[in-house]
């Protein structure tokens, strides 16, 4: 070590002595040594600029990742290494340049100590030389100045940052400026000037603004800002909440649970029936004990608690945790997106089968992203369009091929049975009039938005009972445009229902007129009726859904459950279109009941699917 140290100062040692030579002066010698160090070490400045690019150019990328996982360090830690990994990127390499500029000053110290006639220090020998103290710290500063305004990632720190840096290494200068040589203080500002001269013409060189985008930088930036304000929002009413105490408990009595063999996992109330039928079946079947995790504090599960059905409430950021710290068997969810948001496979247990149950039969590759299904092991698919078009992704994009079960729809199953109960105990009798149910959706330019008015002036003037049941949400963000539109035509005993807790408008209806909402299909295939659908515009998540050939099954039955029209063409169509819908053979039950058998896997036994694959799996896996 030291043989390599004497080498460095004998080095530094004799370049000194060559520019003493060339100006017999050393104050010029060290200002030309410190020119020509930075032009030997351009190479390394230039590579810390393209580094320093690299950095700010990811870091909309990273701001992302920071505001999709707030608060959860481990899922950003573990983004952010494989966003390092893919741009071949290495953090530490940043310090090469610091270790390289500190091996250098103390190589210099030592040259000018023993080549150079500047050895005065200015706490001993006060004078003249105090004056170089000041020069390193008015050196330091205006380099900070500058490196804050055109450093390309040193620009983009905080004030805090920025001025926190500036501050310390004027302070610093300043005091070492005291107790080192004047030479060597000569040559700190020196180095300090030139290191702004450098920046200056290495942003002409390799200009950030070419590698850069900088308005995605920005937006970034906003969103990070938005995710601090949302957690603060979501910290001070986790505070507030009354149900915390009960989800500190919850979360240990989870953890401290052995031998967990199947976890469901529902994001809020009302989840429970796309697992209603499969977890009856297991309990009914098995003694295997049912671990039921809701993010819903009021959650109509835990009043069905019993030794097999044991439900547990964490909220969705403690979620995110126990997600990573997950131990079990077998993990179900309706929740898509595994692995690329804030739930993750467990880093724990390695081998959990995650299972995805959808929530109704449209389209994935249309309604979700476009990997929203990536990452599960087991997808149980609710007829031949849903496991084509799964099939075909993975086959088109070389993923790795999952467990598609023939399986069913839940929903439906229920839904029909509810329907068949109730037209037992509803007598309609044989009258003439007939009901249409007018069910939007929630998505933007749904027919509240677009429509409504339109359609209900020419259906009000048939002999037609009409009643609209908006989305849930709309009526509680609009619900005085509601009242609005029921006041106006209350002439004609048109109904808008705001009441949700019954089913029975639904059931009862002759005709369903929606735009792009999934209960076009639940009703259509749960009562064997028709359904009017307004061609408002589509519901696209996955803008790259063509992509695949599989034509998704929302576009295929729009036009076999039912007939679409245009919206610009409801005036002449509308009345027309419910007529035929209502009287054609085309749309009859047996009609519909053929499109059901061909579109939906095991009609009324999807429960027994569903848990008769679960309890084969655990069997296989554990003899349980």
């Amino acid at each position: 070590m030291g043989t390599m140290i004497d080498a460095v100062v004998n080095g530094l040692l004799w370049l000194i002595n060559l520019c003493y030579g060339f100006c017999h002066n050393y104050w010029v010698a060290i200002f030309l040594f410190t020119f020509l160090t930075k032009i030997i070490l351009l190479p390394l400045s230039v590579w810390v600029q393209k580094n320093s690019i690299k950095t700010v150019r990811m870091s909309p990328e990273m701001n992302h990742i920071k505001a999709t996982y707030f608060g959860n360090q481990d899922a950003i830690s573990e983004e952010q290494y494989k966003l390092f990994k893919r741009e071949k990127y290495s953090p530490f390499a940043d310090l090469i340049p610091l270790f390289v500029q500190l091996a250098l000053l103390m190589g210099v110290v030592e040259a000018v100590k023993r080549g150079t006639n500047l050895t005065d220090i200015p706490v001993k020998t006060g004078g003249v030389t105090l004056v170089i103290p000041l020069l390193a710290a008015l050196s330091a500063f205006f380099m900070c100045y500058m490196q804050n305004k055109a450093n390309v990632l040193q620009s983009e720190q905080g004030s805090a940052n920025k001025y926190g840096t500036m501050a310390f290494s004027v302070a610093l200068s300043l005091y070492l400026g005291f107790f080192v040589s004047i030479g060597v203080g000569f040559y700190w500002s020196c180095s300090n000037l030139l290191s702004v001269v450098q920046l200056i013409l290495l942003n002409i060189w390799i200009n950030p603004k070419h590698y850069i985008d900088y308005e995605a930088l920005e937006a970034s930036k906003e969103e990070l800002k938005k995710a601090r304000e949302l957690m603060a929002v979501k910290q001070k009413e986790d505070r507030a909440n009354p149900y915390r105490a009960k989800g500190k408990a919850d979360y240990k009595r989870f953890l401290k649970t052995q031998d967990k063999k199947i976890v469901f996992y529902s994001e809020k109330n009302g989840f429970y029936k796309y697992y209603k039928n499969i977890i009856e079946e297991i309990i009914r079947r098995t003694n295997i004990v049912i671990h039921y995790i809701t993010s819903d504090p009021e959650d109509e599960v835990f009043g069905m608690e019993s030794e097999q059905f044991k439900p547990y409430y964490i909220n969705e950021n403690r979620m995110i945790v126990l997600m990573m710290k997950m131990e079990t068997k077998i993990m179900v969810m309706t929740t898509p997106d595994l692995e690329n948001f804030q739930l993750k496979r467990s880093y724990v247990q390695k081998d959990i089968e995650y299972i995805y149950v959808p929530h109704d039969v449209n389209s994935a590759n249309l309604t979700f992203h476009k990997n929203a299904l990536d990452h599960f092991d087991t997808i149980f698919t609710s007829g031949p369009k849903n496991k084509a078009e799964i099939a075909e992704r993975e086959q088109k994009f070389g993923l790795p091929v999952k467990n598609l079960l023939e399986w069913g729809s839940s929903v439906i199953d229920n839904m029909t049975a509810s329907y068949v109960q109730m037209m037992k105990e509803e007598d309609k009798g044989s009258e003439e009039q007939k009901t249409v149910l007018i069910a939007p959706s929630w998505q933007e330019d749904n027919i509240l938005d677009s429509c409504i008015e339109q359609m209900l002036d020419e259906l009000v003037q048939t002999r037609h009972h009409i009643i609209v049941r908006p989305h849930p949400q709309y009526v509680r963000h609009y619900e005085a445009r509601i009242d609005a539109l029921a006041a106006k035509y209350q002439a004609y005993d048109v109904i808008f229902q705001k009441d949700f807790s019954s089913n029975k408008t639904v059931y009862m209806a002759d005709l369903l007129v929606t735009d792009w909402s999934s209960i076009a299909f639940e009703y259509a295939f749960s009562t064997l009726k028709p359904v009017l659908f307004i061609n408002t515009p589509m519901k696209v998540i996955n803008p790259d859904y063509k992509e695949l050939e599989t034509v998704p099954i929302d576009i295929e039955l729009r036009d076999r459950v039912g007939i679409s029209i245009e919206v610009p063409k409801i005036g002449n169509e509308i009345v027309p279109a419910v007529d035929k819908l209502l009287a054609d053979e085309q749309f009859s039950q047996d009609s519909m009941l053929r499109l059901k058998e061909q579109y939906i896997y095991h009609v009324g036994e999807s429960g027994k699917v569903g848990a008769k694959y679960i309890i084969e799996r655990l069997v296989k896996r554990s003899g349980a």
